[in-house]
């Protein structure tokens, strides 16, 4: 019979890379480690895990128990929480997935709205850099709800909160920085401040600019949301970013694109969210974004 500290093993496993990391991390031996991985697989028909010289990897069998393994402990967590709630344990835990741009832009406001009114209620984030990563956590069952660009299908709860806007940014002395609006196209022949691939914000950018008829050139790439708008004000050429995630002391210079660049932004649950998430949507819904 299949057991959560087995799925706990066998998840701890996969993310530290390594059976003793794991067992350090677990406070267990080793050996007492193996012996519960081995009592899965025999649970599941097959070997989970393939052991090579510094690592572990994978089976087919393993990588289709895994979201199902990580989505029982979440589920686990949640019931403990919502156990000790009711004995009057602790207040309750929050559990927000979300992309690394929203964290910058979006979130902060709510989250100051949602801890003056409930202070003892605790937020875990979970932050992503593409919607694809975002929605397979939530399908895997990571967070209470997910606060995203619309996701494609989703077979739960969807609601829209509204739309931000991308707003191009260049450096202060720049020959682009001499009114308020700018064209893409105006813009083709520069070379932009680009994203990661896998960040959601790079499939923005690439979308954007194919509309406008041109696929942007690459001065630099960046994995961080924030280092984007610095480095185009440091002049490495313009970047497309969420005007919300701009400080207010921001020394680049920041144009809104004609036609305007939106994104719609949504927070969604598996099923009927429960009273701490349904409230906190509240919150987003309250919230001014564009």
């Amino acid at each position: 019979m299949t057991t959560l500290r087995q799925l706990e093993y066998f998840v701890t496993v996969i993310a530290e890379g390594s059976f003793t990391k794991a067992a350090e991390l677990l406070h267990v031996t080793q050996p007492a480690l193996s012996h519960q991985i081995r009592a899965l697989e025999r649970s599941a028909g097959g070997p989970l895990l393939e052991r090579l010289p510094r690592t572990v990897r994978l089976t087919p069998t393993g990588r289709a128990m895994l979201p199902h393994a990580r989505a029982a402990l979440a589920d686990a967590e949640r019931a403990r929480c919502a156990a000790r709630q009711a004995a009057g344990l602790e207040v309750g835990e929050l559990q927000i997935a979300t992309l690394y741009s929203i964290t910058l832009g979006v979130l902060p406001a709510a989250l100051r709205r949602w801890r003056q009114t409930r202070p003892n209620v605790g937020i875990r984030l979970f932050e992503h850099r593409h919607t694809d990563e975002l929605v397979d956590a939530m399908h895997a069952g990571q967070a209470d709800l997910a606060v995203g660009p619309e996701p494609a299908n989703w077979p739960g709860m969807t609601h829209i909160l509204g739309s931000e806007e991308l707003v191009v940014v260049v450096a202060a002395d720049d020959p682009a920085a001499t009114g308020t609006t700018v064209k893409l196209q105006d813009l083709a022949d520069r070379s932009w401040v680009h994203y990661a691939p896998g960040h959601g914000l790079a499939d923005v950018l690439d979308n954007a600019c194919a509309q406008a008829g041109f696929e942007p050139r690459i001065a630099v790439r960046t994995e961080q949301t924030a280092a984007a708008p610095a480095l185009a004000a440091a002049g490495l050429g313009p970047a497309l970013v969420p005007d919300n995630i701009l400080p207010k002391d921001f020394d680049g210079h920041v144009l809104h694109t004609d036609p305007p660049v939106h994104r719609t932004l949504t927070a969604y649950t598996r099923s009927t969210p429960d009273p701490l998430a349904a409230a906190f949507i509240d919150v987003l819904a309250g919230q001014r974004l564009s």
